[in-house]
């Protein structure tokens, strides 16, 4: 994801220089990843075809590729991390909160309505919680070897600044993820409501509503009676 470079206070940890270079997802994801694809994030589903196996199903070392949508004009790449649950994984990434900024093992989550990672919501760091925004995706590029490659840094890429890098702890069910969570989970069928009809009400109001034991006792009785007197006729 390319962003123009402008002095940006990174939540506390330093400021980007005007109109300095700012890292790339791009050379990011393909350095930890592992995944040789170059060009622009957008392009990098259809470059797999054919080099590498594409999918909807989050796994530890693939790539998340990003559609290009408001801001985010040339697309994204992420890297899967850690696969926490089928609608939760962390991703490092760089170049999305922030110019440059990278951003490591932090919490994405699938927003679809099928659960196929066709939309996702992401950790925005310098405001601790998730964005706002729902970003639509290709899906997944599987590197043949999945592994997690370090990232070592390089001043021909361009200025970065680790912003998060957060430990499992972080990640533990909150008050605020469970929000998200549930938000993604499908709604429960609700059972129809019936409308009451008053005049029905009104009436069985009015009716007896149960009998008591000495009632029913002396119905038994009477009904006994009845059968022997049938009987000796």
């Amino acid at each position: 994801m390319r962003t123009m470079a402008a002095g940006v206070l990174l939540s506390g940890f330093m400021t980007v220089p005007a109109f300095a270079a700012a890292l790339q997802c791009v050379p990011y994801a393909r350095a930890v990843s592992g995944v040789a694809i170059r060009g622009d994030a957008l392009t990098w589903w259809d470059q797999a075809d054919g080099l590498y196996k594409r999918g909807h199903t989050p796994r530890k070392g693939a790539v998340l590729a990003f559609k290009p949508y408001g801001p985010m004009a040339l697309g994204h790449v992420a890297v899967v991390s850690r696969v926490l649950d089928e609608r939760r994984v962390l991703i490092r990434h760089a170049n999305w909160s922030a110019p440059g900024a990278i951003e490591e093992d932090v919490l994405a989550l699938d927003v679809s309505d099928e659960g196929d990672w066709s939309a996702v919501r992401v950790w925005h760091s310098p405001t601790g919680q998730m964005g706002a925004r729902t970003n639509p995706t290709f899906g997944f590029i599987y590197p043949a070897k999945p592994k997690l490659h370090d990232f070592t840094p390089d001043p021909a890429l361009g200025d970065y600044v680790r912003m998060a890098k957060a430990d499992d702890a972080a990640w533990k069910v909150t008050p605020a993820v469970m929000r998200d969570e549930q938000a993604t989970k499908p709604k429960r069928k609700v059972a129809p409501r019936l409308n009451t009809d008053m005049s029905v009400m009104t009436f069985a109001e009015a009716a007896p509503v149960q009998r008591t034991l000495s009632v029913i006792i002396a119905e038994v009785k009477r009904e006994a009676a009845r059968e022997m007197k049938r009987g000796a006729s």
